[in-house]
């Protein structure tokens, strides 16, 4: 990228100005909730899907946040005067932020967009122009060098991190800079790379705008630029990984083949993580003919790690094919292009026997003196964001489980998670069930089948009675053996704690 596309941008070196322009942005209520406000929720729906002819409907009045959203929202050219009356608009044009168009009209250089962090933080999100939401098919680009804003990964992936206090953190492919904005909120330091040295210079952009620290920002690709003895408590990426023939569009294509850059980038991240640190990806990943998805993503755990790792969907490749030459707007143009570059994608995945891609979240935890636990499920069914508490309380059931015996298990008190409700199946009439279900209302919102003795350990977990009492009571009410109903218990017991059915009440 030369120094003249950059110069294209705002400048990075100005904090006053961007803090003024901040202030104003503020003042006028140009905020996620103010955007809501003014637009009603279906053209601010639309919005998201980058239609903006709603949006161009709701804002023809002249009143300071209508005017703010047809600069920075609609890409609109705007009376100088109208924009004096909301920004330090001779400021702006000096940095950067905009420049003039026409006789007396200004225009924004970048795409500014509210966005609501998960404790109500109004922040700013500053992108290439027409490139804010999600993929650049919307607006027809095919600018490789573009950088993205918040997308529906992105928003899922700031869910899913944890949130604990760290000393530093990690935002590996920071694009726009959003997860090293969420980052900054509980990290002393934030150390952010890309490829791309735009996405960068915009990530030092949104970060200012937003009144948040600076990062220590490094081109490169993965962990490439940096130190060698560089580690971190926390390190998220929604990297490029877009399994494609071929590296053409840099915000989603990893330049590696099948899904090797995920791969890497997993493998990799142990030794980069301290003691207790989580590292937290989106990734996609190959379903190959004759292999065991689930068998090929714990291979790519680095050692020391406990890993959780959830397939969210999965796409047969046409799908997967169709979805990002959509994404990159090829429907739109040559035909005949368009049939080329699918067949491309179809030879690739022939050639390595894919018959399916699957997308998901893996977290790595470091836990470098236990033997390590590793999850890989599907879960494709809705979840509670933001989910980055449930993460953590995840590995931290894992630990108290790996902790204790079946016999020191029997010793504990437990409690039923609040939010938990039983469900019974069966015929109607029956005396008894088919089955019992038990369901989660938080987190994961989970749902498990249960025999009859697991349904009435669970109703009765209240903290009082230790899990070995409530078993032995439950069997002279059936007339079962005590002792082989205390022996095939603890499993199923175990099963309710790792999936946070019963949490531990001491």
């Amino acid at each position: 990228m030369s120094n003249a596309s950059l110069s294209a941008l705002p400048a990075t070196d100005r904090p006053d100005v961007s803090a003024r322009l901040r202030d104003a942005l503020l003042g006028a209520a140009f905020t996620a909730d103010g955007l809501l406000e003014l637009l009603g929720a279906p053209a601010y729906a639309a919005l998201a899907r980058s239609e903006v002819v709603p949006a161009l409907r709701a804002t023809r009045g002249d009143t300071p946040l209508e005017v703010l959203v047809r600069l920075f929202l609609l890409q609109q050219p705007v009376p100088h005067a109208r924009v004096a009356e909301s920004l330090p608009v001779e400021a702006c044009l000096e940095s950067g932020w905009l420049t003039r168009v026409g006789g007396d009209e200004v225009a924004a250089t970048v795409d500014v967009r509210p966005y609501g962090g998960l404790d109500g933080e109004d922040w700013f999100i500053v992108s290439d122009l027409g490139c804010a939401v999600g993929g650049a098919g919307g607006i027809g680009r095919r600018d490789e060098g573009v950088v993205l804003g918040v997308g529906g990964a992105s928003t899922t992936l700031a869910g899913i991190t944890v949130r604990t206090p760290v000393s530093a953190a990690l935002d590996l492919g920071t694009g726009s800079g959003i997860q090293a904005l969420h980052a900054a909120q509980h990290a002393t330091r934030v150390t952010a790379t890309d490829v791309n040295p735009r996405a960068l210079h915009i990530t030092a952009l949104t970060l200012a705008l937003s009144g948040a620290p600076a990062a220590d920002l490094h081109e490169g690709s993965l962990f490439e630029p940096l130190a060698d003895d560089a580690t971190f408590d926390l390190i998220v990426s929604n990297p490029p990984f877009v399994i494609s023939p071929g590296a053409r569009l840099t915000y989603r294509d990893g330049g590696m083949g099948g899904d090797d850059l995920c791969r890497t980038l997993v493998q990799r991240a142990g030794e980069r993580l301290n003691e207790g640190g989580f590292a937290q990806f989106l990734a996609n990943w190959q379903h190959v003919e004759g292999e065991d998805w689930q068998e090929r993503l714990q291979s790519w755990v680095p050692g020391g790690c406990d890993a959780w790792i959830v397939q969210r969907e999965v796409q047969d490749v046409t799908q997967y094919a169709e979805l990002w030459l959509r994404d990159a707007g090829d429907h739109r143009g040559d035909v005949a292009e368009y049939q080329a570059r699918y067949d491309a994608w179809l030879d690739e995945f022939e050639a390595r026997k894919v018959r399916a891609v699957g997308f998901g979240w893996i977290t790595l935890r470091k836990r470098g003196t236990a033997v390590p636990s590793i999850t890989v499920e599907e879960w494709p069914h809705p979840v509670e964001q933001p989910l980055g508490e449930a993460v953590r309380a995840h590995f931290e059931r894992l630990d108290y489980l790996r902790s204790r015996d079946d016999a020191a298990l029997l010793e504990e008190r437990f409690r039923l998670a609040a939010e938990v409700v039983q469900e019974q199946v069966g015929l109607p009439g029956a005396e008894d069930p088919e089955h019992v279900v038990l369901r989660q209302n938080r987190g994961m919102r989970r749902a498990t089948k249960v025999d009859t003795v697991g349904a009435g350990f669970a109703g009765v977990c209240d903290g009082s009675l230790t899990a070995g009492r409530i078993l032995d009571a439950i069997a002279q009410l059936v007339g079962e053996d005590p002792v082989l109903l205390r022996d095939r218990t603890p499993a199923q017991i175990r099963l309710l704690v790792e999936q946070g059915f019963l949490e531990p009440a001491g």
